[in-house]
């Protein structure tokens, strides 16, 4: 049989950890793996000489902010900064304009995204107070989750009431897809927020102290009641508390369907950076104090948090740059750096390659059905495809990011290793940092047996 493509001379992480292999390609998927010895006829050959072979990242939370937001971003610019930063899957957040709330809104991004995307897709629709008669359409046009913002976020989308969330919670359950939460009390924060307003407070630590640990903590708890309530397969996102990750653990131990993420502003920054970043760091949740990263990277470890992700989220540097706390938007790029970042902890003997590839690719792929398809290297599996280099040293530039936010907290940050070419199905977009492909992202749907229930199988091996 003579292949499409053959990667050789590689190190290539698999399941079982790294090894010596020849991965070939034949129509978009992964036909066969051997030893090096055993390269099969192939129309290209792709040296990997001195590389590792990932499996493409799961970006399992971004916001490309189309439609409606498309001067802070768009699938174009967002998948070019995701293929560059090795990303090859993305999922999608419904806070847009229109949100992501009917069928008609699904597809609308769905045609938007398939003209432009340079990686394959995944689209969460939103809970919303009025829109509970819309869900059932909007899983059926192929929502892979449906999402609740429980706390006032970009969008400013209403939280439901807790009614709300069950009654739809259970028609996820009834459905078989995950359900997954934005979770800061929005009592809590408003209480907060008003309090330090009125005292005249505007510098970057207020929204710190404007979401307070307990506002993730006490909304955790609740996602996590009315989830096994509901019977739903709850994912709780951007976890940045040491307690919000413990809450997650012990719902875990009584048996919940229960996942979670952080990410790598979480594990790598704390509130003390404020000072130096000012609006650049603000992200909600916040960044926490010192201490509770080290707790998320035992959490990790643990199996207590299941998966790594970024939650980009551009806005336009202008915006980031107002010095008023209460007038700069939450959120930054993360896509293009998140993979040299990690690889740098690699490096630094913080976590093993393999522990990695499980947290950014196969358990994000998992969580959303899309595993084994997405996530792994394995025969039969898409061949998507990311080769880094463990050894090559760079510096973040803002200016150098792809996103058209070129804003980060990373300014100047020294890493050693980074993707040197990224593939997606099979065919190759990105190399050495220059776009190379065509646009081909194809919106994901659930796996049959992700929606017959058996995810809940996979969330039970995350840990």
């Amino acid at each position: 049989m003579t292949v499409d493509l053959a990667i050789v001379n590689g190190t290539v992480v698999t399941p079982a950890g790294p090894q010596p292999l020849t991965v070939a390609v034949r129509q978009e998927r992964i036909v066969a793996l051997s030893d090096r010895a055993h390269c099969p006829a192939a129309r290209e050959i792709l040296d990997a000489s001195d590389l590792h072979v990932l499996p493409g990242l799961v970006e399992g939370h971004v916001h490309f902010r189309e439609p409606g937001l498309t001067q802070k971003e768009d699938f174009g610019s967002g998948s070019a900064a995701a293929v560059c930063g090795g990303v090859t899957t993305v999922i999608d957040m419904p806070n847009t304009v229109p949100p992501t709330a009917d069928a008609q809104s699904l597809r609308q991004k769905q045609a938007l995204a398939e003209a432009k995307s340079l990686v394959d897709f995944g689209l969460l629709g939103v809970i919303l107070p009025n829109n509970l008669r819309q869900l059932r359409g909007l899983v059926e046009a192929g929502a892979l989750g449906l999402k609740v913002f429980m706390g006032m976020t970009v969008g400013n989308l209403p939280a439901p009431e807790d009614g709300d969330i069950l009654e739809a919670w259970r028609l996820a359950a009834e459905l078989g897809i995950p359900v997954a939460v934005h979770a800061e009390s929005s009592v809590l924060v408003h209480h907060c927020t008003e309090r330090l307003r009125a005292g005249g407070r505007s510098d970057a630590l207020a929204h710190y102290e404007a979401r307070p640990e307990i506002a993730e903590e006490e909304a955790i708890q609740r996602a996590i009641l009315l989830a096994a309530a509901a019977g739903a397969r709850l994912h709780v996102l951007h976890v940045s508390t040491a307690q919000g990750a413990a809450l997650v653990g012990a719902a875990k131990r009584r048996g919940g369907a229960v996942s979670a993420e952080t990410t790598p502003h979480y594990l790598l920054l704390q509130s003390a950076d404020a000072a130096r970043l000012g609006n650049t760091m603000k992200i909600n949740p916040p960044v926490r104090a010192a201490g509770h990263a080290e707790q998320l990277w035992q959490a990790l470890r643990g199996g207590a948090i299941d998966s790594i992700a970024t939650d980009h989220a551009p806005h336009l540097p202008e915006e980031k740059r107002r010095r008023n706390v209460w007038e700069a938007p939450s959120g930054f790029p993360g896509v293009e750096t998140a993979l040299p970042l990690m690889l740098t902890q690699v490096n630094a003997g913080r976590m093993r390659l393999e522990e990695y590839v499980r947290w950014h690719c196969e358990n994000p792929a998992r969580i959303w059905g899309l595993y084994p398809r997405k996530g792994v290297i394995q025969v039969g599996s898409d061949a998507d495809l990311t080769l880094v280099d463990l050894s090559r040293r760079d510096v973040i530039r803002a200016a150098n990011l792809h996103s058209k936010s070129k804003v980060t907290p990373y300014e100047g940050w020294e890493v050693q290793g980074v993707p040197v070419c990224t593939l997606v199905r099979g065919q190759i977009v990105m190399r050495e940092g220059q776009l190379v492909g065509r646009p081909r992202g194809r919106m994901l749907w659930p796996s049959r047996e992700a929606r017959a229930g058996r995810a809940s199988d996979d969330a039970a091996r995350l840990a």
